[in-house]
Formats: C-alpha cells, structure tokens, sequence
C-alpha cells in the first residue's frame, strides 16, 4: 500500500482542503472532515496510509 503525506490547507465546515506535500503539486484534494482525525488544525501535516489519515504534529 502506498503512503501520502498532506497539508491541511484549510477547513471549510465539514470539508478540509489538503495539499500532497511529498511531490510537486498545486491540486488540492477535498476531503470530508468526517474522514479525518478530529484534531486537525489549518496548517498541520497528516499521513495517509491504509485508508486512514494520521496527525504527525499538532
């Protein structure tokens, strides 16, 4: 399974807006809110890996 690293770029009701951040990209990916850890903050980095997203700093 492969493994992506994001930003939480910002949140937006029960939508945050996440950049990849381990390769060269403007896209950003929508993501419900509902899908991700409930500590996520603008600005925070997750790890997406085996269908979960993790918190790697607060």
């Amino acid at each position: 399974m492969n493994t992506f690293f994001y930003e939480v770029v910002s949140i937006d009701g029960d939508y945050a807006n996440l950049r990849r951040t381990d390769i060269e990209s403007d896209e950003l990916k929508l993501v419900a809110r509902a899908l991700l850890p409930p500590e996520i903050t603008e600005g925070c980095r997750l790890k997406y890996e085996w269908m979960q997203y993790e918190v790697l700093d607060k």
